[in-house]
């Protein structure tokens, strides 16, 4: 059964490009465009990982994040923040929240891929072939 990765993005085009990276690897897509309905989406639905954009509308992405991990229901969740915010600085704030990891935009395939594995312990169905567990 595929792992599923919720995805909390306002972006139209970064959801897309997302939703389009996990699903080219196998992966199962939710998408939440704020932070309220992505909290209520990671309570209920119980994703494997979620991907969470530091600037949303609303709630901002490090209150989400702070909210997450301090929520039995989803502390556990391998949370990875999605950010145009790469500076010195930035990095430190995002662990601090509660964020296990991270990446900047714009996102590179190979990261991203990089970063999936890492957090959901599984290569992705695509592209593993050949790999040794």
């Amino acid at each position: 059964m595929s792992k599923t990765v919720l995805v909390i993005e306002d972006n139209p085009s970064n959801m897309k490009l997302a939703v389009l990276l996990l699903t080219s690897e196998g992966y199962g897509v939710l998408e939440a465009v704020d932070a309220e309905s992505g909290l209520e989406m990671a309570r209920t639905a119980r994703p494997d990982m979620i991907l969470l954009d530091m600037r949303l509308p609303g709630m901002s992405g490090l209150d989400a994040a702070r909210i997450l991990k301090s929520d039995p229901q989803t502390a556990d969740i391998p949370l990875v923040a999605l950010t145009a915010q790469a500076m010195a600085g930035n990095e430190e704030e995002i662990f601090e929240a509660g964020c296990d990891g991270y990446l900047a935009k714009p996102v590179r395939r190979d990261q991203f891929r990089i970063t999936l594995q890492r957090f959901l312990g599984t290569a992705s169905l695509m592209g593993s072939v050949g790999q040794e567990e």
